[in-house]
């Protein structure tokens, strides 16, 4: 928990609040009307907006370059990199998020000074993106051998948009990745960006990793259900509630976000 801790001083259970970047030059959404300019302002604007609101840390992700990919581009982490120097907040932590490459979100964090990074780490999966391999040996010695020790590295263990192959329960896999894979919290996450998971799923996990290791609520988290979860969970991420109408690649409803807080803060 020390990287934990040390990201959040003082901070009980940190709500995380997802900075979704449009999509990147050269993915099939990509706006070339709106430009690298545009796209930077659009995430600037929602980061000044979430930091109003009273968000304890901003966490930057690739959110709408699908299709997804598991391997990244020099280009890729190129723009990445921009936004987040870019758009990145000077008064709270913020971390990297690709989707889904953990290489690519370590190379960015150690490029943009962030504190954090968001990733499955471990494990092997069926996808959409087709049958997926991570390799958390690789990612833990690169973020060594880059000089990056005091990077949090928060692993989900039930990603979006895949199952596992196997027939391991989330807690299972929890548990063991808290021994195998040297994680500095585990991410519990529902079916795909936005949707919950199980409450009883997120404390099945909370229970079975050590006391000191931070289980987060990943996806799902709405300022209607929060105080459900909160009780099972050290802190949050949380993204699509924010946005206008709820829909995931909205801009971020100042008003929708002040009310999570809120629900959040008085559960």
């Amino acid at each position: 928990m020390g990287r934990f801790t040390d990201i959040f001083p003082g901070i009980a259970k940190p709500l995380i609040a997802m900075a979704h970047v449009p999509a990147l030059p050269g993915t099939p959404l990509y706006d070339a009307d709106l430009g690298m300019n545009g796209l930077l302002d659009a995430v600037r604007r929602d980061v000044e907006v979430l930091c109003d609101a009273g968000f304890d840390a901003i966490l930057f992700c690739n959110e709408n370059d699908r299709p997804y990919r598991l391997n990244a581009g020099l280009a890729d982490a190129a723009a990445l990199s921009r936004v987040v120097a870019h758009a990145h907040p000077t008064d709270r932590p913020y971390g990297v998020d690709y989707l889904w490459d953990p290489r690519c979100a370590l190379a960015v964090s150690v490029a943009t000074d962030a504190r954090f990074m968001r990733e499955v780490v471990s494990g092997t999966w069926e996808s959409d993106m087709g049958l997926w391999s991570p390799d958390a040996g690789e990612v833990l010695r690169e973020r060594r051998r880059l000089d990056r020790s005091d990077l949090g590295i928060f692993m989900n263990v039930t990603p979006e948009f895949a199952s596992a192959i196997g027939q391991r329960s989330a807690a299972d896999v929890a548990r063991s990745t808290a021994v195998s894979s040297l994680p500095d919290a585990i991410l519990v996450s529902g079916p795909m960006a936005g949707a919950e998971p199980a409450v009883s799923t997120v404390a099945s996990v909370r229970d079975a990793v050590p006391a000191d290791l931070p289980v987060l609520l990943n996806t799902g988290a709405k300022a209607a259900t929060i105080a459900g979860y909160l009780p099972h969970a050290d802190g949050c991420v949380v993204g699509s509630d924010l946005k206008v109408d709820g829909h995931t690649w909205n801009p971020v409803d100042p008003d929708r976000a002040r009310r999570f807080i809120d629900a959040a803060r008085s559960a």
